[in-house]
Parts: C-alpha cells; structure tokens; sequence
C-alpha cells in the first residue's frame, strides 16, 4: 500500500492557477492508478480527476473539463493536478488517491489510499 503526501495548496484569487502534487512511497507506484478528488465544508468528496498505472487514460469531472490537468511522473513516483481559471466554489480540500491496477472510479469508497489532503482556496 502507497502512502500519499498532498502539497501545493493555497490561497488564489479568482482566475489563478495552482498545481498540486502528490507524492507517494513505495517502489510499487507505476502500478497504482491516481486521482484526486475534493471535499468542501458540509458537502460529500467529489472526483476531480483520475489517471491511469499507464497514463494512457485520464478522465475528469465534466466542471474541471478544459481547465484541470492530471499527469504523472512515476520516474518521481508523483501525480500532479494542474488547474486554472479556479472559481471561489472550487475551495475546498484536495485530496490525493490511489488505487491498484490499470483503472480509477469516481466513487470515493473504491479507492485503496488516501493523503491527508490541502487546502485550496480561491478568494472572490
């Protein structure tokens, strides 16, 4: 099982840009399909973005489509989620998944690991 630390969080104003990375332990992290999904105060963890052990897939929530960017590097066992135009709703903590094997779900409880999350926030 990987162990996932989250980074890159902030505050941002209307517009702005973050990249968060995840980065995980374990020499086993090429064989891990990555996502990351985010959680605001009183509302259920949503799927942000998810990529498969191969990066040959990605796949995005349709409210992030053209704005958010999900890569990875697994020579730095790393996931990274590149977002711009980011809406003062966007605020929420982000949080870095990962699971075993060559797919990802946009179901929270079907993911093996979890970071601690980081706070993003995006002031108006």
């Amino acid at each position: 099982q990987v162990q996932l630390v989250e980074s890159g969080g902030g505050l941002v104003r209307t517009g702005g840009s973050l990249r968060l990375s995840c980065a995980a332990s374990g020499r086993t992290f090429a064989t891990y399909s990555m996502g990351w999904f985010r959680q605001a105060p009183g509302k259920e963890r949503e799927f942000v973005a998810g990529i498969t052990e191969s990066s040959g897939s990605t796949s995005y929530a349709d409210s992030v489509k053209g704005r958010v960017t999900i890569s990875r590097d697994n020579s730095k066992n790393t996931v990274y989620l590149q977002m711009s135009s980011l809406k003062p709703e966007e605020t929420a903590v982000y949080y870095c998944a990962a699971t075993p094997g060559d797919t990802y779900y946009r179901q929270p409880s079907l993911w093996r690991s979890w970071g601690q999350g980081t706070q993003v926030t995006v002031s108006s």
